[in-house]
Formats: structure tokens, C-alpha cells, sequence
């Protein structure tokens, strides 16, 4: 390693040279020297530094330096991180660049490698398979774990270097993250799950370390959109990798990030971004057994899709929404008793992950199975399903059928498993788990027992241990009764009566038909429907109780709120003071403690300035020293070099400069290394002549020595070959002559032999066909006869099993119907004797029903009678009345009012229970005025043409016609004494009821003891409150205290409003419509008193403003 700094240009020349020798580690030593010599470092542009990062990049990758590329890289980013991000972000996208090409070389070296050591003909060599043995690798491994392991290594920590080297900084961010996705494919390529995990806890923890960070400038910024849309993209392609390396938990840790980094944006994703997100759940969800869970994504994805989608087709509509709804009808059946699971110690409860989960959906609360089926309703998805799947739904969900439901949905779980590539395949199993489930459900409501054969058949399968376990399951959850019966091989329903909430609300929690109710519910609900009958019956006999109960509830209510509102009210207004003096408080400690954190910062940036100060002194003379000593150096090379140069252009120069290494030349001079030239090269013709000379010598003797000796053995190994082989051949031929002749006569003496047996050997022959055919022909009968035998026993074999079948199917039939009829006659009964018990009722109800209509029929007729009485009375007043109004018209201007008879008075009673007259309220002020107008026809004789300054009121044509006394606008039927309390001032807000403080309450005396059922004010009601001594018992000293009370301090009604005065009037005024009113009011009846109360809410009379 050079001791000394040299130009960036030399140090690439040398490290070429260097490469041509075939020394890289030298050459890579050369170029780190000039990222260390921090002289040249900051002094050159990227055009010069660029191509010598490449190469030394290039070194490290052949060398699999990683640390010292990591070095390198770290050199170059502080240099060009600020000044030219391009150079920086080529220079890295090279070097991984090669990585992963010699990489791949590398895998395909490792492959071509175990190709040429197998043996075609020996595949089974005794080492691999003792090697197999020991070590369980194949041939293919090993070759891997030598060859590709290596690099496979440095590529990952490549990568690991150039995340950590661009982590924080926001001008290569893009880089950063097209590295991580580099990085996850390399994992994906290479099955690398361990890597895997480092790299996404790696990621995870770059990305909290941003968002713990104080913000810099350009630093990574997690608040910038752009940074938060690459850290999504990021992590959506995380989680598609791990789900393609079936690594579930990385992807549900993925998910997790994608949610909070969602939440953190202050933008909503956009629409493909948010389906591609639930579509990667449902899959997660799936895989991890949470198919409420995968249920509920899918339907948001389906929601979303027809939401968002502009140009989505029916087709993939229908698609969506088969698939949301056989993944809502697969969620397996909940348990009825979720509690139990608090008992269970874990380290996180099921409702706590459920919740987590439910959050990654955007959901306030987990979901539910039946939430989720009232969702796949509303949204028209059964509708949108195919026809098949809609039948499916009906089955599983709407219908009672227990002996056809497993068969129905065997045969849509058989058309779901035709095609294995369709994404409703996977739903098959919890389908046909679902199904089994609402079959022991439907069977337990129909059967107390039933047999494992039967129950079999009804479930379509031969797998009894699969229904023992669902029973088990059920009777787990606490949601059945079920006692399994080995012995006699049947199953029992409901053991214990009033035990287990197994029928009708395991069904409404679990969303299934419900037939009837089961003994031990009917049993268990007895006292419960008992109570509600008497709770009813309570209520219809005795109502008045319970309005009184609520009246007595609301004034408590209403005692206790005034009681305590000037409490509250202060309490209130406490509060909020005690809130202003912490706000102050919090804000005088975030003052102080901004000041704090203000005076920290500066005293810690003059420090830092201090120490940056020492450090750039430090730097210059430390500058300074190497500047000497390199231009020391500098000129040392830079002779030694000439003198190399001057070497190496001769081929012998060159040999000598292999020989020598730097330290050697650089303590030589020209002439010793031109000598050192010169001696190698006469050494080596010596050497090379003597060579020669010997090796012609040598062969040249040895080459005759050779021909001399083997000519005569030539020549006689020539001449015994033709002897020996005439001979052979004269022997040969006389073998095979003597051979041949043998033969002929030995073949005719065999001929002549056999020609005397020929007749014998035909006898033979026709005697042995004979034989042989009368045998065959005699076994052939005896087997055709046992055959014949064995078909008539089978016959009669198979005639007596269908007659012993038929008998068993009669007598099973037989006691099948004898059961049903049993069956029949229980339930005959039992309707009989319930049809009984309705009869019992309908008597009872018939009679009180009757007994209520007498009671009510007397009462019509009192109330007639009342009702008489008052419309005699009515009319006698009206009667009055008409002649007062005729005295008053016989005369416009009298002097006095007339001699008033005393009024006949009328008990008092709700004006609900008499005829209304004409003069009587409500009617409308406008409808009032006309009437008035058509009574009074106009007369142009009473005109007056004096000013209106000199004319009193009762000179105008629209005067009121009735007499008036000489004090004002009432009317001179007024009695002084009994309507002084109308001296008061007009109420001119809202009134609500008696106690509310208005002109219109009502006396305190209360009414006749029959008609105190009646309202304080009904829609009929009349507002006269005159009094009557004859028969108004009131007190006038409580009446005057009432008064009193209420002119010193007037209460508050309900809506807040307070009784104001009246405005100010002039007597030249004309009559107001209000005035009217009130002149309306003296004529009516008394109101009922305060505490006769109305108590039903339809008796209320609506009082607006004015």
C-alpha cells in the first residue's frame, strides 16, 4: 500500500496498470487511498471522481470487499449528497448493478457446475449418497453453499449499506425506497425469509426514527405527502412480497404499517390504492383462520368498488358480490357466550385483538356475523348474486329444512369445487361446517333424540368423528344440550329441562330460522311471560297509577333542579374559571420552558461553533503537513514512474518488472535495473541454446539407434507369420471336408429307420384325439351342471335377503308410524288443552269486558244528565245576554248603566262535557270582526263631523255598541269587587301551564269533586274567570295573597319568559283586537284550579307567543 497521496487521474492510471498485472488488490488498495487524502477529496469535480468510483466499486464487487465499498460509498455521498445527487444516485445504481450481476453469473456458475459432475450412466455415487446422509444436501447445495452462498451474501449486504447510506436524506429519496423494492425482490428471487424480516424490521425502523427526528433541512421530512406516498408504495409492495413468500406474520406487520401511515396523511388515499389495500387483508385474514374478519374486508372492497369505479361491468359486479356473500355465509356460527373468553390468560384478550383488527378496517367496533349479513342485505349484494348463491343464502339463512339443507348446499359446494382456480373454492369446507351446524340446530328443534345412521343421512356424509367434534364444539360454547349415547348409538337433545339457551336465541344471535320453542326454554320462560301478563294486566286495571307515579317523578325532577340550579350554575361557572387559570398556567409553563429550551439551543450552538472552529485549525495544519509530504511524494513517483516507463517498453523490461516488486524499485536506479536487463536477457539465450543444442543430440541418436535394430526382427517375424498361416489354412480345409461327409450319411440312416414307423405314429395320433375329446366333452357337462346348481342356490339366496329386507322396512315403517301417530295424539292434546285455556281467557276477558261497558255506560248517562242540565243553564244566559245587547242598541248614548239582575250561576265542569255557543272561544280574531260587521249594518245617520281631537271614543262609528261606564273602555256589567284581581298587567309571552305565573291561571279552589278528573285547559275549554258567590267557595283574603304575591315577584314559567308589563295606551285609541280578547275572557267560565292538572298529554292546549 502506497505511503503517500497521489493525483485522483495517476491513481486510476496505476490501479489499471496494477489490473493488467493481474494484482486487484493492489489496484483497489491505490484507489482507496484517494477517497482517505481528504487533499483531493473536496478539490475535484464529479467528472473526475465518477469514473474512479466506478472502478473502485468494480474492485470491491470482484474482490466481495463490501465493508470497504461501504467506506467508499460514504466518502462519495458526503461529497456529492449536496452537489450533485445524479453522480451519487448513477454511482449506487452501479455498484448494485454489478452486484447483482455477478450474482447471477455466480447461481448459473452453481447450476452448470452440478450439470457437468453428474453421471448419467451413475447418478447414485457412493460419496453423494454418504455425503446426502451426513449432511441431508444434495449435490445442488452443496454446489450452492460454495459457489452462490458467497455472493448471494455480499449482494445482501449491499443492499443493507445503501439503505443505512441514504435513510436520512431527503435528496435521494426516490432511491431509497427503488432500493428497498430491489431488496424484496432479491429476497423473493432467492427465498430468502430471514433476510426478509431483518429487512422489514430494518425499514420499520428507519421510518420511526424519521418520525422521532427533529425535522432539518434536507433531512427526510414523515410530514411532506411525497414522503408519505413512498412510504406507502414501499410497504404495499412489502406486503405483496410477503404474502408471495407465504411469510403471513411480515404481512399482517405490514398492514399494520400501511394503516398508520394512511392515518398519519392528511389526504385520502385513492380509491385503487385503498382496494389494492383490502384486498391484500382479506387475503391476510384468511390466511391467519379470521374469516369474520376477511368477511368484513371484502365487503368494504365491494362497497368501494361500486362506489368508486367508474366503468365497472355487471359481470364483476356479480363477481364481487358471489364472493362477499359466500365469505359471509362461511364465517363460522359465534359462540353465544363471548364473555367466557376474559377467563382465558392470554397476553392479549380476543375482544382486544378484535378491536385491533376492526381498527385496520376502519371499523368503531369489531364486526359481527349478523351485522354483517344485515350489511350484505342492505347493500343489495344477495340481489347482485347469482341465482345458485341466492339459493344458498336462503337455505343457510331464511329456511327452516333440516332434512334437505345439507344436501341443497352439498350440491352449490360441488359446483363451487369444479373449478379449482375460482376464488370460491376455498370456501367449500366452512360452508359445508356452517351447514352441519344449522342442521343439529334445526334437527335439536324437531327431535329429543335422533340415531347416528339418521343424523348421517341428514348430513350427507360418512364422517361421524367430524359431527362428534361440531357436537362438541356446540356443547363447548355453551350454546346446546347434547348427550351423545355410544351405547345405543343416538344422540340426545335438551337433557335437563330449564338449562342451556340453545334454541330460539342461539338462532336470533346467530341469524337462523327458529320452528318452536323447546320444553326447557318454554319451561325456563314460564315465570318471565307470567310476569310481563301481570305486569300488563296491572297497567290496564289501575292507569291512573301509573300516570301518578310519573306526575310525582316529574315534580321531583322539577323540586330537584330548582333546588339545585343556583348550585350548578355556579358549579359551572367554577369550572370554567378553574379551566381559564390551568389554560394560563400551561401557557406560562410552555413560556418558560420554549425560553429554556431557546437558551439550551444557543448555548449548545456556540459550542458547536467553538468546536468547529478548533476542528477547521486542526484540519488546516493537518492540510498543511500532508500538502508537504504529497508533493514530497509526488515528485519521488513521478520519477519512479519515468524510469518504469522507460523499462517497460522493451519485452525483457517487462519480465524484470514482474520480478521486482515497488520496494525494489524504488531503491534502484536506471542503470542497475538496465544492467539487471541486460544479464537476464544473455542468461536466457545461454540457457536456451544449451537447451536446444542437447534435445537435438539426444534425439537424433536415439532415432537411428531405433531403426538399426528392428530391421532384421522385421524381417523374420515376416517370413514365420506366412508359414503359420499356409499351415492353419490346409488344416481348416480338411476338417471341415471330413465334417461333411459325416453328416450326409448320418442323415440318411435316420431316414431309412423312420420310414417303417409312420402307419403307428397316425393310429397314435387319431387314438390320443379320441381320448382327449370324449374327457373334454364330459367335464364340460359336469361344469355347465354345477354351474346351473350354484345359479339356483344363489337365487333363492338373494329371493329370501330381499323377503327379510322387505320385512325389516315393513316393521321399521310400521314403528315410524305408530311413533307419528303417538306424536299426532300428544300434540292433539296439547292443542286441545290450549284451546281450552283460550277459552278460560276469552270468558275472563268477555266478562270484564262487559263489566267496563256497564261502568262506562252509567257514566255516559251521568254525564248526559250533566249535559242537560248545562245546556238549560246555557241558554237561560244567552237568553240574558240578547236582552242586555237589545237594551244597549234601543239607545246609542245612555246616562247610566241599567239595572243588572243577578246572574244565574252554573256549577262548575270541563266545557268538554256542553254544547258550545256562539260567543264562546277559541274562534279566530279575524273571524270574530266579520260576524261582528254582519251584525251591525251601517248607518250613514250616525256619521260625525267633528275632528277626532274633539270627539271621545264612544262618538266613533266603530264603537263598541254594548254600555260602557264613564271610567273607561270596559263594559258596564263590570263589577267592581269581583273582578278586582283583573287589574293586572297582560301577559305577553308563553304560557305553559298553571304554574307557570300567566293572566290566564286559574283559581285555587278546587272543582267539584265529579269533574276533578277534567283538564286545567283543553282544546274547549272557556277562559271566563269571573266570580260567582253563589257558587265559588274561594277566600278572598287567598286570592288577594295570590294576587299580591304574584304583582311582587312574578314566577318564571317553563320557557323562561317573565310576565311583562303592557304598553302604554291612549283612550283615543280604537279597541284592539287584544282587548277584545280580554273583554271575550270576562264572559267565559272559571278555569279549573292548578291542581287539576290535565294527565293526558292530548288535553294540552297549545299557547303561541303574541
Amino acid at each position: 500500500m502506497a505511503r503517500y497521496g497521489q493525483r485522483p487521474e495517476n491513481a486510476l492510471k496505476r490501479a489499471n496498470e496494477f489490473m493488467d498485472l493481474e494484482k486487484p488488490a493492489r489496484a483497489l488498495d491505490t484507489l482507496q487511498e484517494v477517497f482517505r487524502n481528504k487533499k483531493w477529496a473536496y478539490n475535484w469535480s464529479e467528472s473526475v471522481l465518477e469514473p474512479i468510483m466506478f472502478k473502485y466499486l468494480e474492485l470491491c464487487v470482484d474482490l466481495r470487499k463490501s465493508h470497504i465499498a461501504k467506506e467508499g460509498l460514504f466518502q462519495y455521498r458526503n461529497m456529492f449528497q449536496s452537489v450533485n445527487v445524479g453522480s451519487l444516485e448513477q454511482v449506487i445504481r452501479g455498484y448494485l448493478r454489478m452486484a447483482e450481476e455477478r450474482t447471477e453469473s455466480a447461481r448459473e456458475q452453481s447450476t452448470q457446475a452440478v450439470i457437468d459432475t453428474d453421471d448419467l450412466d451413475n447418478l447414485a455415487t457412493p460419496e453423494s449418497i454418504l455425503l446426502s446422509a451426513v449432511s441431508g444436501e444434495d449435490a445442488q447445495d452443496r454446489s450452492d453453499r460454495t459457489i452462490l452462498t458467497p455472493w448471494v451474501k455480499f449482494l445482501w449486504e449491499s443492499y443493507c449499506q445503501c439503505l443505512e447510506l441514504l435513510r436520512t436524506n431527503a435528496h435521494v429519496e426516490t432511491l431509497y425506497h427503488d432500493i428497498a423494492r430491489m431488496a424484496f425482490q432479491f429476497c423473493l428471487k432467492y427465498s430468502r425469509k430471514t433476510e426478509f424480516r431483518k429487512l422489514c424490521d430494518k425499514l420499520r425502523k428507519h421510518l420511526d426514527d424519521i418520525c422521532k427526528s427533529v425535522s432539518q433541512p434536507g433531512n427526510v421530512s414523515i410530514s411532506k405527502p411525497e414522503t408519505q406516498q413512498l412510504n406507502l408504495e414501499t410497504r404495499l409492495f412489502q406486503l405483496d412480497s410477503a404474502i408471495q413468500m407465504e411469510l403471513w406474520q411480515e404481512a399482517y406487520k405490514a398492514i399494520e404499517d400501511i394503516h398508520n401511515l394512511m392515518n398519519m396523511s392528511k389526504k385520502t388515499p385513492v380509491a385503487k390504492t385503498m382496494a389494492n389495500y383490502y384486498g391484500k387483508l382479506a387475503l391476510v385474514f384468511w390466511k391467519a383462520g379470521h374469516c369474520l374478519f376477511h368477511a368484513a374486508a371484502l365487503l368494504k372492497l365491494f362497497q368501494l368498488s361500486r362506489e368508486m369505479k367508474k366503468n365497472i361491468t355487471q359481470e364483476e359486479l356479480q363477481k364481487m358480490a358471489c364472493r362477499v356473500l359466500v365469505a359471509v355465509l362461511s364465517v363460522p356460527l359465534p359462540s353465544l357466550h363471548p364473555e367466557f373468553d376474559r377467563f382465558v390468560e392470554t397476553d392479549k384478550s380476543p375482544v382486544e385483538k378484535a378491536q385491533r383488527l376492526a381498527v385496520l378496517l376502519g371499523l368503531a367496533q369489531p364486526p359481527t356475523r349478523a351485522s354483517l349479513l344485515k350489511d350484505v342485505v342492505r347493500m343489495n349484494v344477495v340481489s347482485l348474486a347469482s341465482p345458485q348463491l341466492q339459493q344458498l343464502y336462503s337455505w343457510l339463512e331464511v329456511e327452516f329444512d333440516p332434512l334437505s339443507i345439507c344436501q341443497n348446499v352439498q350440491s352449490v359446494v360441488r359446483t363451487l369445487q369444479e373449478d379449482p382456480n375460482s376464488p370460491l373454492a376455498q370456501y367449500s369446507v366452512a360452508i359445508t361446517d356452517v351447514a352441519l351446524v344449522r342442521l343439529i340446530r334445526q334437527v335439536a328443534q324437531c327431535y329429543a333424540c335422533i340415531q347416528f345412521s339418521r343424523l348421517l343421512e341428514l348430513a350427507a356424509t360418512d364422517d361421524l368423528f367430524h359431527i362428534e367434534r361440531l357436537l362438541v364444539d356446540c356443547v363447548r360454547h355453551n350454546d346446546m344440550q347434547i348427550r351423545v349415547d355410544h351405547a345405543n348409538k343416538c344422540v340426545h337433545f335438551g337433557v335437563e329441562a330449564g338449562g342451556g339457551e340453545w334454541c330460539s336465541t342461539a338462532d336470533e344471535a346467530c341469524g337462523g330460522a327458529i320452528l318452536q320453542a323447546t320444553p326447557a326454554e318454554q319451561v325456563r320462560e314460564q315465570l318471565v311471560r307470567a310476569a310481563e301478563v301481570v305486569s300488563r294486566a296491572a297497567q290496564t286495571l289501575f292507569p291512573a297509577r301509573r300516570r301518578a307515579d310519573r306526575e310525582r317523578a316529574r315534580a321531583a325532577m322539577v323540586q330537584h333542579y330548582h333546588e339545585n340550579k343556583h348550585a350548578e350554575h355556579h358549579r359551572v361557572l367554577q369550572r370554567h374559571k378553574i379551566i381559564e387559570e390551568r389554560k394560563e398556567y400551561i401557557e406560562r409553563l410552555n413560556t418558560v420552558r420554549e425560553e429554556e429550551e431557546l437558551r439550551r439551543q444557543e448555548e449548545q450552538l456556540r459550542a458547536a461553533a467553538a468546536a468547529e472552529a478548533r476542528r477547521q485549525e486542526q484540519e488546516r495544519e493537518e492540510r498543511e503537513k500532508r500538502r508537504h509530504a504529497s508533493e514530497l511524494a509526488a515528485m519521488k513517483e513521478r520519477n519512479l514512474r519515468e524510469r518504469i516507463a522507460h523499462i517497460s517498453q522493451t519485452m525483457h523490461g517487462k519480465k524484470v518488472l514482474q520480478k521486482l516488486d515497488e520496494e525494489d524499485l524504488k531503491k534502484m536506479d536506471a542503470e542497475a535495473i538496465a544492467q539487471r536487463e541486460a544479464e537476464e536477457l544473455m542468461k536466457e539465450r545461454r540457457e536456451l541454446a544449451a537447451r536446444l543444442k542437447s534435445q537435438e543430440k539426444k534425439v537424433d541418436y536415439f532415432e537411428r539407434a531405433k531403426r538399426l535394430e528392428e530391421i532384421p526382427l522385421l524381417q523374420k517375424s515376416l517370413e514365420e507369420k506366412q508359414v503359420q498361416d499356409k499351415a492353419f489354412w490346409e488344416q481348416q480345409e480338411k476338417e471341415r471336408i471330413a465334417q461333411l461327409i459325416e453328416a450326409r450319411g448320418r442323415d440318411v440312416a435316420t431316414a431309412t429307420r423312420l420310414s417303417r414307423m409312420s402307419v403307428h405314429r397316425e393310429q397314435f395320433t387319431t387314438r390320443l384325439n379320441s381320448e382327449r375329446g370324449a374327457l373334454y366333452h364330459s367335464r364340460l357337462a359336469e361344469f355347465t351342471e354345477t354351474i346351473t346348481r350354484e345359479r339356483e342356490a344363489r337365487l333363492a339366496h338373494r329371493r329370501q335377503q330381499r323377503i327379510e329386507k322387505r320385512r325389516t322396512e315393513w316393521l321399521t315403517e310400521k314403528r315410524r308410524m305408530e311413533e307419528r301417530a303417538a306424536e299426532e295424539a300428544r300434540k292433539a292434546q296439547e292443542e286441545h288443552e290450549r284451546r281450552e285455556k283460550e277459552r278460560k281467557q276469552a270468558e275472563e276477558l268477555a266478562a270484564l269486558k262487559e263489566k267496563k261497558e256497564k261502568s262506562l255506560k252509567e257514566h255516559q248517562e251521568m254525564l248526559a244528565r250533566a249535559e242537560a242540565k248545562a245546556r238549560a243553564m246555557e241558554a237561560e244566559v244567552t237568553r240574558k245576554l240578547e236582552e242586555q245587547k237589545a237594551a244597549a242598541l234601543s239607545s246609542w248614548r245612555r246616562p247610566g248603566p241599567p239595572a243588572k239582575e243577578p246572574e244565574k250561576k252554573e256549577p262548575w265542569r270541563p266545557s268538554r262535557l256542553r254544547e258550545p255557543v256562539a260567543d264562546e272561544r277559541p274562534r279566530s280574531p279575524g273571524r270574530r270582526d266579520e260576524e261582528k260587521r254582519e251584525e251591525r249594518p251601517r248607518d250613514i245617520s250616525f256619521k260625525d263631523d267633528r275632528p277626532r281631537e274633539e270627539r271621545s271614543y264612544r262618538d266613533d262609528k266603530n264603537r263598541d255598541d254594548r254600555p260602557r261606564d264613564d271610567s273607561g273602555w270596559r263594559s258596564a256589567n263590570r263589577d267592581a269587587d269581583r273582578d278586582r284581581d283583573r287589574e293586572r298587567p297582560r301577559y305577553t309571552g308563553r304560557s305553559s301551564g298553571p304554574e307557570s305565573g300567566s293572566w290566564r291561571r286559574g283559581p285555587s279552589d278546587p272543582a267539584p269533586s265529579a269533574e276533578r278528573s277534567s283538564t286545567w285547559r283543553t282544546k274547549e275549554a272557556s277562559r271566563d274567570d269571573r266570580r260567582d258567590d253563589r257558587r265559588d267557595d274561594r277566600r278572598d283574603d287567598r286570592r288577594d295573597d295570590r294576587r299580591d304575591d304574584r304583582y311582587r315577584d312574578p314566577p318564571r314559567d317553563r320557557d323562561g319568559y317573565r310576565d311583562r308589563p303592557p304598553p302604554r295606551r291612549d283612550e283615543r285609541d280604537p279597541p284592539r283586537r287584544d282587548d277584545r280578547d280580554r273583554r271575550d275572557d270576562r264572559e267565559r267560565r272559571v278555569p279549573p284550579r292548578r291542581e287539576d292538572k290535565p294527565r293526558d298529554p292530548d288535553d294540552f292546549q297549545t299557547v303561541s307567543k303574541r
